[in-house]
């Protein structure tokens, strides 16, 4: 998957915001799950991610969680 170098720089300087509870972290986390649904990036806290690991493996959107 191509992905521009510059929106991933961007993405650095903000808070992320989990998908699934809402919880804010400062940057990137390394531990967050990063997943491209209909084009859009959407990032998972440890905690989400754990709930929903086969899920995420079977590559199914968050939305059929």
């Amino acid at each position: 998957m191509d992905q521009k170098t510059h929106e991933q720089a961007e993405l650095a300087d903000r808070d992320t915001v989990c998908a699934g509870c809402g919880a804010v972290a400062e940057g990137s986390p390394p531990t967050w799950t990063c997943s491209v649904e209909n084009g859009e990036r959407r990032y998972f806290c440890d905690s989400c991610a754990r709930e929903n690991i086969r899920a995420i493996e079977g590559r199914l959107d968050s939305s059929w969680w």
